[in-house]
């Protein structure tokens, strides 16, 4: 684990044995109302779905409507790249049908995600990054130091937003068929307004020469594709900047003009003031796991677009 306590750490372990076992128990009982094709006996029952992120929980609620009850495992402020679930988040993991992770390489999915299947066996596992298109990171200055990680903040482009609908609604669908159609339709009205927004972010961005902003976590990297942008990053895999590489980064900003450093909510800003001041510039929060995805996107391309003028 990353972060927290020892002794935090071992509790966490400690409830996590125990609930596997709970549930072991009490599996049948907790699905005596679940047909075996996994559709619900009662029109009425919701469907449990959990998601890794907040972003997430948007589209299963967008496209499940009525029918499903969301809860996050990373609570809002929180980093999900060094989150470590609480021991109630895992007994209440015990009862969900359907786990929906961002499948692109999150810290946390990849230290957790076995231990949330041995608790739940029977809980349906939803990949929203199916089939999409992943690209490296490219930090510490955009221009060199190419890097074969993943970058796993996928769902930070309206076009990637489309392909999250696409697959939250097919495991949906095929979790309840009964509401199939409505999935299908709740679907569709989303994709609608997801290229609304590309549409609109396109035209801000149109007549836009400088097409540079200075990001201290590298997470807008898919969305600065999608609009022809370039996301210049200073941190590195979540380390501090040594003096060295602090230098490199300030470099970049004044070869871009650049005197806005936009920073993540749940990351410390520390360093990233230090860059502010050295340019004569500020810092400014953008929000890469905000639950009200179409709105903070907006509020993020209209942020970039002043900070590029």
């Amino acid at each position: 684990m990353r972060t927290g306590t020892k002794q935090i750490i071992n509790g966490v372990k400690a409830a996590v044995a125990a609930c596997v076992m709970l549930f072991a128990v009490n599996l049948p009982v907790l699905y005596a109302g679940t047909k075996q094709d996994g559709t619900s006996k009662t029109e009425t029952e919701k469907i449990r779905v959990v998601t890794s992120i907040v972003p997430l929980s948007f589209f299963v609620k967008q496209i499940g409507g009525e029918h499903v009850d969301v809860t996050v495992m990373v609570p809002p402020g929180a980093n999900p790249h060094t989150y470590d679930p609480t021991p109630g988040q895992m007994v209440a993991l015990g009862s969900a049908r359907m786990f929906v992770k961002a499948g692109s390489g999150i810290e946390f999915e990849l230290d957790w995600m076995k231990k949330f299947k041995a608790l739940n066996p029977r809980m349906v596992v939803c990949d929203a990054s199916r089939d999409y298109r992943s690209r490296t990171m490219q930090e510490h200055g955009g221009d060199e130091h190419l890097h074969g990680r993943i970058d796993p903040h996928f769902w930070l482009s309206p076009r990637n937003g489309i392909l999250i609908a696409n697959n939250i609604e097919h495991c949906l669908a095929t979790l309840d068929p009964q509401h199939k159609s409505e999935y299908a339709e709740n679907r569709r009205i989303l994709e609608v307004r997801l290229e609304e927004l590309s549409g609109e972010i396109m035209q801000k961005l149109a007549r836009m020469k400088n097409r540079a902003f200075m990001v201290f976590h590298p997470a807008w990297g898919y969305f600065a594709d999608e609009f022809n942008l370039k996301q210049i990053a200073a941190e590195k895999e979540g380390k501090e900047l040594t003096p060295k590489t602090m230098q490199q980064v300030i470099g970049q900003a004044k070869k871009y003009d650049i005197k806005v450093v936009f920073v993540s909510p749940a990351f410390s800003s520390l360093q990233a003031e230090t860059i502010a001041r050295e340019i004569g510039g500020v810092i400014q929060p953008v929000d890469p796991l905000s639950g009200d995805y179409i709105d903070n996107l907006r509020q993020a391309a209209e942020a970039f677009v002043a900070s590029m003028q």
